[in-house]
């Protein structure tokens, strides 16, 4: 398996030109507050994925520069190269990959990878769109056309509420917008709710391993699969038309679903401790992983920010089984690990 040897960002943040040498197990990047640690991750994340997961590509430049660059060296001497400008005319990232220019990844392009932050330890509590855009951002890792869709239907989602906010609406106008909803949220709906049973298989399993428990977890989608899941969506859109017309947005599709965790058979976030938590999200991680290495055949590389501070030493030590590419940064160790490469940012 092909891994990332080495990373160097010019102008990404704090950094005005750093370069470091990564293993091919777990690498763990100390140092402390403000050094610049996450910058990294996110920069391996950009040369990945295609964006950022903290910002807009204008918010990366270090202050006072107008370009940054991040180059990626594969250890089997393959190259990525990322490129933004802020004062070219086209305004928008260039990636080069083995001498091929584009302006955007392609879904044969990017490279999966299995992120852990601070902020998904606010899973449960936070709100619908987070845990939406966590199964989401998922299954566009594994299925090309699911992204695809995503975008599709918030474009028509966003014309369908423009002309709900018209003083005077014909239906005939708004039927164009169902159809197009109910299409392409039936294909949402559809797959969320078979990662979700995809994760469920295992959840538990993973989560008593972590937790050294006998506790029940289980996930869940808020939203019944039936025979014709379009037909349905096409007759609520219909029937909820008057509603959204007062209140000037679409009230029902997948864009208001939400995914509801369980623990005992109960809401997880009301009942759940602050520790349960932490191992159920871990658990999710650890899935995340094996199953995109299941349908993929290619090992994630796993990024983790920040997270040994929100964790105990037993599940800290849990992040050192991987046999493949991880990164983490960390003010500093808890505890020593001869298979993790540290490197020292001051």
């Amino acid at each position: 398996m092909s891994y990332i040897k080495s990373i160097h960002v010019q102008n990404i943040r704090t950094h005005e030109s750093l370069a470091i040498d990564l293993s091919g197990g777990a690498t763990v990047i100390t140092g402390d507050n403000g050094v610049g640690k996450t910058s990294l991750l996110e920069a391996v994340y950009i040369a990945l994925q295609g964006s950022s997961f903290k910002g807009a590509d204008k918010d990366i430049v270090s202050y006072g520069k107008t370009w940054w660059r991040i180059d990626l060296e594969f250890d089997d001497g393959l190259k990525r190269t990322v490129k933004f400008d802020s004062q070219k005319q086209t305004g928008r990232k260039q990636f080069t990959i083995n001498d091929k220019q584009m302006y955007r990844l392609s879904s044969n392009h990017k490279y999966p990878v299995v992120l852990f932050e601070p902020d998904d330890l606010r899973l449960l509590h936070g709100s619908p769109t987070r845990r939406r855009l966590f199964i989401d951002h998922f299954i566009s890792q594994l299925d090309p056309l699911y992204s695809v869709t995503l975008r599709k239907y918030d474009r028509a989602l966003k014309q369908r509420n423009s002309l709900l906010k018209k003083q005077y609406i014909k239906n005939d106008e708004l039927f164009v917008w169902d159809i197009a909803l109910s299409e392409h949220g039936a294909y949402i709906i559809q797959q969320r709710i078979s990662f979700i049973e995809e994760i469920n298989r295992k959840l538990n399993d993973a989560y008593n391993e972590i937790a050294q428990s006998n506790d029940i977890v289980s996930i869940h989608y808020s939203y019944t699969l039936i025979d014709s899941i379009q037909q349905k969506l096409l007759n609520e859109l219909h029937a909820t038309a008057e509603k959204d017309k007062i209140l000037g947005y679409t009230s029902t599709g997948p864009h208001r679903h939400d995914v509801i965790f369980k623990y005992n058979n109960e809401t997880a976030h009301l009942i759940a401790s602050r520790g349960e938590v932490r191992s159920l999200i871990l658990a999710l991680k650890f899935l995340e992983i094996d199953i995109i290495l299941q349908l993929t055949g290619v090992y994630p590389i796993v990024l983790l920010d920040d997270v040994f501070s929100e964790l105990d030493e037993h599940r800290q030590k849990k992040l050192s089984i991987y046999d493949h590419q991880s990164i983490l940064t960390t003010t500093q160790l808890s505890f020593k690990n001869k298979q993790f490469t540290e490197v020292r940012l001051t």
